[in-house]
């Protein structure tokens, strides 16, 4: 029996019911009520909703009940997921690949109880997405690609181990950079709909809103500003950083900015002040001023959501000539490089899975020249020592990532308060296929990789020091080339 032959009764679609959705709790009015005429609301009995492989026509959304998903594995179809949770969807959520990709259900769905679903088309679930969100549909798009080429790594590392390099590790590596994009995409959704939002209060007010080439001006300032003076490279402390968020917050909620504190470490991060905002408070008027600076906050906060996204993506296609050149099928290119530039990408790749108890600390020297280096390998290598230390310390402790300059060589240290290396294996740890990790969550190659990196590529030197508590990892590389 089909799931269209299941389906035990319609209801009509509720605008509120959908705005209560996560799905859908961002969307206009205009919006939702789009959907429910392009949508219809079904109730099905219990069993297969639909299979995998099978065209995929349908995008379902469920309002009540319970669904299964499973996956065909071999001969078997294994569960990967129960859910009784409102808002959760399924079926044709590629559509908007179009004919790019087979248009076919991923997965199969089944229904344990019966169920109520919002049902949309395929080709009304494409229409929305590039209509309503082109950047996202683009910014996917990429992902989607990417991903794919993740999968074809990973799919031919039997031919990469025959040729003695790291494919086990290739596919953590990439998961990274893929997965800072996949949150900043995320965020970039939401941004976008508060800039929105923001813009149609400015709008609200025709007789005090600015014309629309100030609001230009005023955004190309600020995005101007933020490019020259980030706040890390303006070399102030966490509390000297904090104390101006501070401040900013409480001019914003002087010029009646809901939630200013929410704004204020946008504005400080793009090094706006508050004589900055002050100038800005002059140009526009004061009825409009709270939702002119919270369209600003939120167009700054989608530039620097593009630029992780930029980065991430970058950072995938890096990672993937670092395999080749590994293999000695290419070589990454080198070029005069600030270190501190390297490493802060790379911690920021990581934010997601530095767990909230380790706190990582950054102590700079100043005035560091730039060297000769294969940027993608150091991230590389930062990654790897940075994922270790972190694992090391088993969610809790504090990571500090320094730098000096050494006569000839610049060192960067990675020291962290983990239990430590024991003595008898500090002089393996570099060795391929070597690991202290339990089976399943280590490969052994991340050190011997690094170490053949900073060693044989960069001609440094990749060394380790360690007692309980203080383990340092000194990565000293050739300022001049030789």
């Amino acid at each position: 029996m089909t799931a269209a032959e299941r389906v035990g009764g319609s209801g009509p679609c509720s605008v509120e019911e959908l705005r209560g959705l996560f799905l859908f709790e961002k969307l206009s009015d205009e919006q939702l009520n789009w959907l429910c005429e392009q949508g219809t609301v079904h109730t099905y009995a219990p069993g297969q909703v639909y299979a995998e492989g099978d065209a995929a026509l349908w995008f379902y959304v469920l309002l009540e009940g319970t669904v299964v998903m499973s996956r065909r594995v071999g001969t078997d179809d294994v569960e990967v997921i129960r859910t009784s949770q409102r808002g959760v969807y399924a079926g044709a959520f590629q559509a908007y690949l179009d004919e790019k990709v087979p248009q076919t259900y991923r997965n199969s769905l089944a229904i344990t109880v019966p169920s109520r679903f919002f049902v949309l088309s395929a080709q009304s679930f494409s229409t929305l997405m590039h209509e309503w969100f082109p950047m996202a549909v683009h910014l996917l798009e990429g992902l989607f690609f990417g991903t794919q080429i993740q999968q074809q790594l990973v799919g031919g590392r039997e031919r990469l181990l025959a040729l003695g390099v790291l494919s086990a590790g290739l596919t953590h590596e990439l998961n990274n950079p893929a997965g800072a994009a996949l949150r900043a995409s995320s965020a970039l959704r939401e941004g976008v709909a508060d800039a929105r939002t923001a813009l149609g209060e400015i709008a609200a007010e025709p007789e005090h809103a600015p014309d629309l080439q100030t609001l230009v001006a005023l955004l190309n300032r600020a995005v101007e500003q933020a490019a020259r003076q980030k706040t890390s490279a303006l070399g102030l402390s966490p509390l000297a950083v904090s104390d101006l968020e501070d401040s900013t917050a409480d001019w914003l909620d002087d010029q009646g900015v809901q939630d200013g504190w929410r704004f204020a470490p946008t504005f400080v991060q793009a090094g706006l002040g508050v004589a900055d905002l002050d100038e800005i408070a002059r140009t526009v008027d004061e009825h409009v001023l709270p939702a002119v600076l919270s369209w600003l906050s939120r167009i700054l906060d989608v530039e620097s959501l593009t630029v992780e996204i930029e980065e991430a993506t970058v950072r995938i296609s890096a990672l993937v000539g670092a395999a080749k050149q590994y293999s000695q099928l290419d070589r990454a290119p080198q070029q005069e490089s600030d270190i501190h530039t390297l490493l802060d990408s790379t911690v920021t790749m990581l934010a997601g899975k530095i767990p909230d108890g380790v706190r990582v600390v950054k102590d700079y020297g100043a005035d560091l020249p730039k060297i000769p280096v294969y940027p993608a390998e150091l991230n590389q290598v930062w990654t790897n020592l940075i994922d270790n230390a972190v694992a090391a310390m088993d969610g809790s402790g504090t990571l500090t990532i320094r730098t000096v300059l050494d006569l000839d060589r610049l060192v960067v240290e990675f020291e962290d308060t983990g239990p430590g290396i024991p003595e008898e294996i500090q002089g393996r740890i570099f060795e391929p296929f070597f690991t202290t990790k339990p089976v399943g969550q280590g490969t052994g190659l991340g050190l011997d990789i690094s170490w053949r990196i900073v060693v044989g590529r960069h001609h440094g030197d990749l060394s380790v020091e360690s007692v309980p508590g203080d383990t340092r990892f000194l990565v000293r590389l050739p300022v001049k080339l030789t």
